[in-house]
Order: C-alpha cells, then structure tokens, then sequence
C-alpha cells in the first residue's frame, strides 16, 4: 500500500475519499484495503489509550452503495486486532458516539461509515470516543500510523456481534418525548393527531419516522424517500439543497402537515418545514431552537458560526436576551468554542453552525439532527395544547430582503495566501470607504456592515476550510441592496487575475 496518500484522506476531522468508480476524473482511493489499515490503525490508537484491555468497538453505515464492502473489509480487521465488534449495520452518525456513553456495553471507541452529503461514490469514516469525535489533529496522527508499518494484529481474535442499538437510540427519543410533554390525556402517544412528514432523503434518517414518531402517535403517512438507497435517486440528502428543501415543502403543502423534517444522509443535520409552507432552515433554524434553549437557560450564549444575519445576532442578545457568540464557520469550531466558553465559567448550552449542524450541551455538545429535532417537536407538542404553533417563537426575527453566497475560485497553487491577500485588501479597502465599516465580531476573514441608504446590510468574505475557494456571503435589509453591493464588490475582484469570477454570473438570491 506504498501508492497510498493517506494525507490526501483527510477532510478536517474525518476521512474521506472516492470509494466507487464512475465518475470522471475520480480516480478510488478509498479501497477496502485502505479502510481496513485504517480500522487497524484506529484499534493502535485507541490501544494507546486503553491499555492492557479488549478493546469494544462499534461499526455502523450510511446508505452508501459502498457500505456494506467497507463494512466487512472494517470489521475483519478490527477482529485480527483481537477487537470485539458490535455490528449496527445501517446507523446515524450520532448514535455512533451514542453507543460510547449509553447501553449495556459502552464502547471503547466508534466507526461511522458515511460521506454525509457528498455524492454516490463518495465514502469515508467518522471516529469517536466517549470524549466526542476524534478531532483533526488526532485524524493526522492516525493517518501516519497508518502510512508506517507498524502492525497491531494480535494473537487472538476478536468477535462480532450483530446489535440492535439503533432500535434502544430510537427509543431514549420515545421516552425523551413522553416525559417531557408529559400529555395529561395520553401519555404514550403525545403526538396523536399531528401530522409530520420526514424526508430522510434515501439516507439512514427513516427510523426517525418509523420507530420515533409513529410509536407516539403521530401521522407519518405522508412521509418520503424512508427506504435506505444509495444511488439517492429522488434529491441530495441535504438539508441545505434548494431541491431537497423544495421537495419536502411540497410535501408539507400537499398533505397538509403539521410539520416537516428533512435530514442529511447520515442524520447529524435536519431541517424543518411549517405548516404553512415555510424553511425553517439556516438562520430560521438557529432563531428557533436558541427561543427553546434560552427559555430553559436565561441569559447564556449561543455560539453560531461566522455567516449568521445581523437580525439573528439582534434577535438572540435584543430579543431572546442571551448573548450571541458568532465564531468560525466550520461545526467542529462552533462546538469546540462552546466548549471552551463553558470551561471557563460561561455558561452556553447550544453551538449551531448554519449548515443545519445542532450540539446542545445537554446531549454531550454531539451535533445530532435527530436530538434537534426531537427537542423542538417537545416544544411544539406543548405549544399545540395550547392552540400555538412552533414557528410562532420567530415571529420577531429580523428577516433581511435578499441574501446569497457567492464562491469564488483560486487560481493559485497558493491559493491560501492569495486568497487572505485578496482578504486582507478588501478590508483596507472597506476602512477607507465611508458607510462600510469592519465587524467587531468577526473571527475569521473580514466582515463589513454596509450603513449607506442604498445597501443597508453585511457580507463577509473568508477563506474555505478545505478547498481553493473564497466564499462571498452577502445580506441586504432593503430591496435593491443586494445588487449594489455585488455591484461595488465585483468592481473590487476583477483587479485579481487569479479569480475565477464565474460565481457573479448565476447567483441563486434568496429571498
């Protein structure tokens, strides 16, 4: 395996690579011999931190063609390493961490099989210890164990067992519900007579429906794309497509739901639909369930990523009366600056990226969709016997006119520092430009407030964490705003040679 570039695997805190052949100029590097080194290499690993005992560990699968050959491939190699595997088959990826901290047989250590959103052939692993997932500079040590040669086979063989966690996770949900909603009249299914559609998007979200929701009562018939499918042949699992959103609110519409809820492929994102029609997605999302939390936690931050709106930031600190931490876009960020407010004395109960990635600190800071979902549809169900609706907890969320991203490519086998030079001149541009001032708050590239009549919003412009692109997100409060700042912004990019300006031509606005 000396062709191998382990490096090339790594995506921030995961793993991920080409796991199917297909498509074009997408050469496999995700091999079952790959993934079987790098089972091997996590077993080394987690030795080192476990010592002088068997190690439990459990594996679990997105619904990627992909899957079940990796699985195996995984599986055999944990067991030559004298590990004792726990087979979830088809799982979420937090219910993988889950299985650390919860159930008869805690384990030492977790795999999840998945790419999240990315396409078909694509394929990678999630790893987690009951301290969370494994964090990017602990992927970059596992990665050079398994680029060495050092072996960790044992003498004696480890064992499968074939489990049915995913059924006691669907559970601790049913029961979570039942004791919070605490229904006077019907205990156990405090749901009955709402009517919920759940898109699980072809992935591994379907149990949601099935063997939460149904089990309370609630109507699921309108449901969709619930069977596990690989090829994802109906739209993207994402919550943040414009396809997979406008599927689901069809739905809604359709059937007249009470509720939508759509996850990602591997269930550690969701988004909702209202009755009514309407995403409650992105800054929507973040408004809603910060309503919730600070209502059981008066006056604590909420950490959100680097592109939340203006009117979010006035509707958590003004509004809701909590303070607003925005910080770097990236989840493991968001929940890692959670982590560190709350170790220093201040109290915050829930990191939330826009992406639809939700860790609440009672739920061990883990970004779960199906735990976001589940709190939220408490609230509703406590809402409902009282004849109010959950999106009327954002009634009074600043709504800005018109908002889009705009992804910017670099030219440049530098693209790092060409890009924070094209950053950094912007900002000194901005310093210089009556009516647009510097962001105080801003932790990663540079945001700008635009004060003057005609423009009336912000947009900020930072580096991506992992590809050769600049994204450009842009928000205005007054019609016509939009335009002008892109206006004045595109004059500013085309000094820049390197800059591959295409994104200015089929901007998606959203309104």
């Amino acid at each position: 395996m000396s062709n191998v570039n382990w490096k090339k695997l790594q995506n921030g805190s995961d793993i991920r690579g080409v796991a199917l052949e297909g498509v074009k100029n997408e050469d496999v590097n995700l091999t079952p011999e790959v993934v079987a080194r790098l089972g091997e290499s996590f077993a080394g690993w987690l030795s080192q931190i476990n010592t002088g005992k068997s190690l439990n560990i459990s594996v679990g699968m997105d619904s990627r063609l992909s899957g079940p050959v990796l699985r195996k491939a995984l599986s055999d190699s944990l067991i030559a390493c004298g590990v004792n595997v726990f087979d979830f088959g088809m799982a979420s990826t937090p219910a993988m961490f889950m299985s650390t901290v919860m159930g008869q047989t805690k384990m030492d250590g977790a795999i999840m099989l998945t790419a999240s959103h990315l396409p078909y052939n694509r394929n990678g692993l999630k790893l987690f210890t009951a301290n969370g997932s494994l964090e990017k500079n602990d992927i970059t040590d596992l990665l050079n164990i398994a680029e060495s040669s050092k072996s960790f086979k044992a003498q004696a063989q480890g064992t499968v067992t074939e489990s049915n966690f995913m059924d006691e996770y669907a559970n601790s949900f049913v029961e979570m519900i039942r004791k919070q909603v605490n229904h006077p009249d019907n205990y156990e299914q405090p749901l009955k007579g709402l009517k919920i559609v759940v898109d699980a998007g072809n992935g591994a979200g379907g149990f949601y429906a099935t063997k939460v929701l149904q089990p309370l009562g609630a109507d699921i018939s309108d449901s969709q794309f619930l069977n596990p499918d690989g090829r994802f042949p109906n739209h993207v699992p994402n919550p943040e497509d414009a396809v997979a959103m406008a599927s689901v609110v069809y739905r809604v519409k359709e059937s007249k739901a009470d509720l939508g809820i759509i996850f990602d492929t591997d269930v550690d994102r969701a988004a909702l639909v209202g009755a009514d029609g309407s995403p409650i997605n992105r800054n929507k999302l973040i408004a809603l369930i910060s309503a919730v939390v600070l209502e059981e936690h008066p006056g604590t931050t909420v950490v959100t990523d680097s592109i939340t709106s203006n009117g979010l930031g006035w509707f958590i600190n003004d509004f809701l009366k909590g303070k607003h931490r925005r910080f770097k876009r990236g989840y493991k960020n968001v929940i890692n600056e959670a982590i560190r407010l709350n170790s220093e004395g201040e109290a915050c109960w829930l990191a939330i990226e826009t992406s639809g990635h939700a860790a609440l600190k009672e739920n061990h800071f883990m970004d779960d969709g199906a735990y976001l979902v589940t709190k939220l549809i408490i609230t509703m169900a406590k809402l409902n016997r009282k004849g109010e609706k959950l999106s009327s907890l954002i009634d009074n969320l600043p709504l800005p006119n018109k908002s889009c991203e705009i992804r910017i490519e670099i030219k440049d086998s530098d693209f790092k520092a060409y890009g924070e030079k094209v950053i950094m001149d912007l900002g000194l541009l901005a310093g210089n430009k009556p009516g647009w001032d510097i962001a105080p708050d801003n932790f990663e590239g540079v945001r700008i407030n635009c004060d003057l009549p005609q423009q009336k919003g912000w947009f900020l412009l930072r580096l991506s964490l992992h590809d050769p692109v600049i994204p450009l997100n842009i928000e205005s409060d007054v019609e016509g705003g939009l335009e002008d700042i892109i206006a004045h912004l595109t004059t500013f990019f085309k000094n820049y040679d390197r800059l591959d300006l295409k994104g200015f031509q089929n901007i998606i606005i959203n309104k």
